[in-house]
């Protein structure tokens, strides 16, 4: 980890040490319930501010906290946890709606609930975790299903149970979602004929060469056709034309290539990199914003090596920790510290064929078979899952 530095928040007329008596705590507001923003509300509660000196809300459409890397897997509504069961024995409240717009200069979030009533909520400094979404093919995509969200993977694992014997089904896109789903889907359905899809010439190209073998003897000890070199061009619902002129007949096909940040960063800052994140700091404020902070899947800070981090669950949840405690820091007049990453690593899960866990950006295979499938069943059942019940826990 890098040595901790700090900085000293700038004094203004919003942090308590400035408040007269009487004048409400300053408000610290979080946009959203993933890995960066669970975290940044229990790491801002424990840093004192439940004590009243600021008061915290986190803000998210629905009151359940998704474990969104597990919607590969079968019953994707067993993959939630109550968000209040998180957030009130740390005092920080939580308002069901969906962040419409943001003023930056006026210091207010727009947002709109489930029955369509708008208000705007003051805050006096913003964590910016709305996560990222699915990029949307570039053809009709009425037919097509998705795991981004838990609605989209409740409706698979409803139509995946209705396949007959002789089921079809085509994974668009041999990323990291792609992989894991298709070498899941083998167990789910065990009937189906599986086919993993991909534009690029090579099987896994973004993970790189590293586990690659690994994929591939995965993919063939289940089953699973592999199509690289080709991109989608249409689907009807039952045939899928591919862009080599070739067709392949699929009940289902699941689009999972590529994933782009929330749309909002765009409503705080124009410097964004390819993937819509937002430019910050060491201490993970957007550049030009200093009321705001940016963590996981909207802000592309630097990891220790010098890369940029990967939209992961694994740098989402200390970006969300500094997040939350520098932005409380920030308004009480306290020190900054800068984001501390973990070595970089990543655990692929193959179904039944078990699991590749690889370090570092050149992603060196280091452990696979039953060992890697045992680290993979801990991420996935313990440590992507919050604290609950009790403060400071």
């Amino acid at each position: 980890m890098t040595t901790e530095r700090t900085a000293t928040g700038p004094q203004d007329a919003t942090s308590a040490e400035a408040a007269p008596a009487g004048r409400p705590a300053p408000r610290l507001l979080i946009i959203g319930a993933g890995f960066a923003g669970v975290w940044a509300a229990i790491a801002a509660a424990e840093s004192g501010a439940a004590d009243g000196a600021v008061q915290i809300d986190l803000v998210n459409p629905t009151d359940r906290f998704v474990v969104r890397p597990r919607l590969y897997e079968a019953d994707p509504g067993d993959k939630t946890v109550p968000l209040r069961e998180v957030l009130e024995p740390r005092g920080v409240g939580l308002i069901t709606a969906r962040a419409t717009d943001i003023d930056v200069d006026g210091r207010t979030v727009l947002v709109v609930d489930g029955h369509g009533d708008e208000r705007r909520l003051p805050y006096d400094r913003l964590i910016l975790a709305a996560g990222s979404r699915l990029v949307r093919p570039p053809i009709d995509d009425t037919h097509l299903d998705d795991i981004d969200t838990l609605d989209g993977a409740a409706a698979l694992d409803g139509r995946l149970a209705q396949l007959g014997p002789d089921g079809t089904i085509a994974v668009v896109g041999a990323g990291f979602t792609g992989i894991e789903l298709a070498t899941e889907l083998p167990s789910r359905v065990p009937s189906a004929r599986i086919t993993l899809i991909d534009r690029a010439e090579e099987l896994g190209a973004a993970l790189g060469p590293g586990p690659r073998p690994e994929i591939q003897a995965a993919l063939d000890e289940l089953g699973v056709e592999v199509r690289t070199g080709v991109g989608v061009t249409s689907y009807d619902g039952t045939t899928l034309e591919l862009s080599d002129g070739t067709s392949l007949g699929a009940d289902v096909v699941v689009w999972t290539a590529g994933m782009s940040a929330s749309p909002l960063t765009a409503m705080i800052s124009t410097d964004v990199d390819p993937l819509g994140r937002l430019a910050v700091d060491q201490y993970l404020r957007v550049d030009g914003a200093p009321s705001v902070f940016a963590a996981g899947d909207t802000a592309a800070p630097l990891d220790e090596s010098g890369h940029t981090v990967a939209q992961s669950a694994q740098h989402a949840i200390p970006q969300g920790t500094c997040a939350g405690r520098n932005a409380v820091a920030d308004l009480l007049g306290g020190n900054l510290s800068e984001l501390a990453t973990l070595p970089y690593g990543t655990c692929l899960d193959l179904g039944a064929a078990g699991a590749v866990y690889t370090e570092g950006w050149d992603r060196r295979v280091v452990l696979v078979g039953a060992e890697a499938k045992a680290l993979k069943r801990d991420i996935n059942t313990v440590w992507l899952y919050p604290p609950l019940g009790v403060a400071n826990a």
